[in-house]
């Protein structure tokens, strides 16, 4: 997923407790729900940087290609200036774009 075209701040935004209650029904399951979103969206950051920094990767070190690597330099900085995870979690579960189920719910069907 390209997590650059997601309309989630990059910055700290206050929110409201409220509308999170309504999302979910409570503000804790929210915040778990938000908990584990923020670490599935971190570990794919995590694998497709270090996917892209494997292709520059040497055996040997030679400090002349430490200083002229622009390339990896500017992919890290691409990834810094990306929104931190909890605040892409937290915009997803504001458009509804994240699954969650209730098992408690599902229980009581049966």
């Amino acid at each position: 997923m390209d997590y650059k075209k997601t309309n989630a701040a990059t910055t700290t935004i206050t929110r409201d407790v409220e509308t999170f209650k309504e999302k979910v029904g409570n503000v804790y399951g929210a915040l778990v729900i938000l908990s584990k979103r923020s670490n599935q969206i971190n570990q794919e950051i995590k694998e497709e940087l270090t996917a892209k920094l494997e292709e520059f990767a040497t055996t040997h070190d030679n400090l002349e290609e430490i200083f002229e690597n622009r390339e990896q330099i500017e992919i890290s900085k691409y990834y810094e200036r990306l929104p931190k995870p909890a605040n892409i979690a937290i915009q997803e579960l504001l458009d509804d774009k994240v699954y969650f189920r209730k098992p408690e719910e599902e229980n009581k069907l049966i």
